[in-house]
């Protein structure tokens, strides 16, 4: 296989210089065709929430407000939002002083002379310490219920994909002439992290805030025996004190680190900032083909392969030079230049994938996580035994036919780390010219570390008894 060639033969039938990883024999170079990735993203506005990550005090974590009669006037972004949008928050509560419960309030407020109605299509929210604790999982792990994944941000986008809904979240909001109304009001536990992901649609003008309050404390005398005593009882935050933060309250420090200017590049010592804006794009719809008048994708020859990145940045875009990163359509001056990751973008694509060799071939699809490259679109470097940092971790759709005509719909849960090539997705056998579809659908999930690729290949050896 060409995975398996040693760093000699590499070197012998490259025409690249071959860097330090392609000379140690712990790592495999494998030299193949890198495409970019057909399609954009679509317009659709995100309400990105994820800066500063850790809160530590009350205030303003992102306000879309006017900066009109607000004592902290650059706190507010002064964009409304309408139509149909998403939610998009994650945020750590570690409090400075104490051990206080912190709510995460978003708070919305209609500018206009008529009533606005708010509908929360899919709404869920997820803290890690009760609801999806962080634990060891299998690389791949088939999970037709969804009872698989590990954090807040794993079981999210896998509910999402497979349009799970919370009810105290999804529901219709009526909000009158210039008034303001809580779209939730959500508890964050000291050291705990909330990741939160609504799509919805308004039909007017909203004004949105993410703010953060520690719960309130409140003196309640009672009756024993002939004493009055006092004892103190706590409870979430009222409208009026969600609005006093909204006139009152300043941005939340301390921050994260700056971005790195867009028009510098320090390679891995890049700082891409974490998000907070309103960022544009929440959906990747593509079909992968061989060309615009070309309605099939073409499998590669016998042991050939070819990826397509996925959720690429500045510093990775394994030599496509195609930036994936959603622009921002408003944002802090602290804050990133672009929705870095994607966090919770829908990427939905289509193989058509046609055998037009003239030899059975077995065809798998797979998710892989290489090292991160930002030239030379003709390799892939993984590690023999990756062993670091996990850079993906969620949930993958896979839908399509088997050699019967039946629909097959799966899910898998996958765990890689840095450099993983990671198991198929699924594996069949074409007979030449024989045309099979595959749809590969996830979200993009909160604490995972792009690009990945998603890679095409003909195996090496013919598996003639596979059923799918």
């Amino acid at each position: 296989m060409l995975s398996l060639l040693s760093p000699l033969l590499i070197a012998q039938t490259a025409s690249y210089p071959l860097t330090y990883r392609e000379r140690n024999p712990q790592f495999i170079t494998q030299p193949q065709e890198i495409r970019p990735l057909p399609g954009q993203l679509n317009d659709v506005l995100v309400f990105n929430s994820n800066s500063p990550e850790v809160v530590s005090r009350e205030g303003v974590l992102l306000s879309t407000f006017p900066v009109n009669g607000k004592r902290n006037p650059r706190a507010h972004l002064n964009h409304a939002v309408e139509g149909r949008f998403d939610v998009f928050t994650h945020h750590i509560s570690r409090p400075a002083q104490g051990n206080k419960t912190l709510y995460q309030g978003l708070l919305v407020h209609n500018p206009t002379s008529k009533t606005i109605m708010v509908n929360i299509k899919q709404g869920i929210s997820y803290i890690n310490s009760s609801d999806a604790p962080f634990i060891n999982l299998p690389p791949i792990v088939e999970d037709p219920s969804g009872q698989v994944f590990s954090g807040p941000g794993s079981r999210l986008m896998g509910d999402i994909l497979r349009g799970v809904n919370q009810k105290e979240l999804s529901r219709l909001i009526s909000i009158p002439p210039y008034q303001s109304r809580m779209l939730f009001a959500l508890p964050i536990q000291p050291s705990g992290a909330r990741s939160t992901f609504l799509r919805v649609h308004s039909d007017g003008p909203l004004y949105m805030a993410n703010l953060a309050l520690y719960e309130v404390p409140e003196q309640i005398k009672y009756q024993e025996g002939d004493k009055e005593k006092v004892k103190i009882s706590y409870r979430q935050p009222n409208l009026n004190e969600w609005r006093r933060i909204i006139t009152q309250g300043a941005l939340i420090y301390p921050r994260d680190l700056a971005p790195t200017p867009l028009d510098t590049d320090y390679g891995d010592k890049t700082i891409y900032g974490r998000v907070a804006g309103i960022s544009v794009g929440s959906e990747w719809e593509a079909t992968l083909s061989d060309g615009a008048d070309k309605p099939y994708l073409s499998i590669p020859g016998r042991g050939g392969a070819f990826s397509y990145p996925l959720s690429t940045v500045t510093t990775g875009t394994h030599g496509t030079r195609q930036i994936q990163s959603a622009p921002m359509l408003v944002r802090y001056p602290d804050t990133a230049y672009k929705a870095h990751g994607n966090y919770g973008v829908h990427y939905s694509l289509t193989l058509p994938l046609v055998n037009k060799t003239n030899q059975p071939q077995t065809v798998a699809v797979t998710l892989q996580t290489p090292f991160k490259k930002n030239e030379y679109a003709d390799r892939l470097i993984f590690s023999r035994r990756p062993e670091g940092q996990v850079f993906f971790r969620g949930t993958v759709q896979v839908n399509y036919e088997d050699r019967q005509g039946k629909p097959q719909e799966r899910f898998f849960h996958l765990v890689q780390r840095q450099g993983q090539k990671g198991e198929p997705l699924v594996r069949f056998n074409l007979k030449p010219g024989e045309q099979r579809k595959v749809e590969v659908d996830f979200l993009y999930p909160p604490d995972a570390t792009p690009p990945q690729v998603l890679t095409v290949e003909s195996m090496q050896l013919f598996y003639g008894n596979r059923p799918q």
